[in-house]
């Protein structure tokens, strides 16, 4: 036992001084679940940064850090990725993604579920930004829009340094029903989502388009009615269908389209969560509204002119996240 710990020491020793020498770009993602470790992979795969796994719980981030790096020698990529429980080893990165939290299981109340995420999320976020003070936060634990909230209050950091993932995710579900419905390439399909992560969301027809063409030319309102409906339960619809878990790949791939676009100073134009200082008629939250990524993060908000009827259901969607965010503050005493 004590020649596998000496040999486990040995190992982190070496892969902090490879990093150091490297260079090299560094994502810290903190929870090993299922959208934890296939970020990794993901990130690992597009040669994107070295990546260090953490969790609580000893052995499962080492584990599947050990897997996906097995996987290098076919993929090509020669990135490195650590599996950890000490939080010492994210020091120095340039994103954290949190993806830690529970699940809401049968029987637990949506506050019971709230305030055990807000447990986990406050704590992590401590943790990550004492050891990372100039990083980036990408938030996923949900509720998603509260929790970035959350970890922008207990961080410290400046709004364009923290953000939330569920527009991006939103908005490739939306783009991957129209692809579908209209038998068309996904690459000639852009959309977008506003608002709030969940069934209050506001996917925005009238702006979608397919190769420049808007989705309101290509299908009657009926069909697009029923792909927005899908888009809002989106992520409910993969629950009912596994039973026993819930979507993480589409997922991670919506955390590295947004890792890649800060990574790499893309400056491009994705939906996430955002904290608004007066954009929509929106003030003090974290909302779904496109914004151009780049190195420094949150580069610019992009307002766009909404009808009558999307503006009351943005609302409605605003609201709610509001309601969300009070009530944690009342839980933890306006932080």
């Amino acid at each position: 036992m004590l020649e596998v710990r000496s040999k486990r020491v040995e190992e982190k020793i070496t892969f902090r001084k490879r990093m150091r020498l490297s260079g090299r770009k560094k994502v810290s993602i903190i929870g090993s679940g299922n959208v934890g470790a296939s970020t990794a992979q993901r990130i690992m795969e597009k040669f994107l940064a070295d990546v260090v796994l953490f969790d609580i719980i000893e052995g499962v981030p080492q584990g599947k850090a050990l897997d996906i790096s097995e996987a290098a020698p076919i993929s090509g990529a020669d990135m490195s990725v650590m599996g950890t429980n000490s939080y010492d080893d994210t020091a120095g990165s340039d994103i954290v993604v949190i993806t830690a939290g529970l699940a809401r299981k049968p029987g637990m109340s949506r506050k019971d579920l709230l305030e055990k995420n807000v447990s986990i999320v406050r704590e992590v976020t401590k943790e990550a930004v004492r050891r990372s003070p100039a990083s980036i936060l990408i938030v996923v634990t949900n509720p998603m829009d509260l929790m970035t909230y959350l970890s922008w209050a207990i961080s410290g950091f400046p709004k364009h340094r923290v953000m939330g993932m569920g527009g991006a995710l939103d908005s490739a579900r939306f783009r991957c029903f129209i692809s579908d419905e209209l038998k068309v390439s996904v690459e000639n399909v852009h959309a977008f989502v506003l608002g709030g992560h969940g069934d209050l969301m506001v996917p925005l027809s009238r702006f979608s388009t397919v190769a420049g063409i808007p989705v309101t030319e290509m299908m009657d309102k009926s069909a697009i009615d029923k792909m927005v409906e899908r888009t809002r339960f989106g992520g409910a619809e993969i629950v009912e269908l596994l039973k026993t878990g819930s979507a993480y790949v589409a997922p991670a791939a919506a955390i590295t389209e947004m890792v890649e676009a800060i990574l790499r100073d893309k400056k491009k134009i994705i939906p996430c969560a955002a904290y608004l200082e007066g954009e929509y008629g929106v003030k003090d939250l974290f909302v779904g509204v496109p914004v151009k990524l780049g190195s420094t993060g949150v580069e610019k908000v992009i307002e766009i002119k909404l009808s009558d009827e999307e503006r009351n259901s943005f609302f409605k969607s605003v609201d709610r996240v509001r309601s969300g965010v009070d009530e944690i503050k009342e839980m933890l005493g306006n932080f």
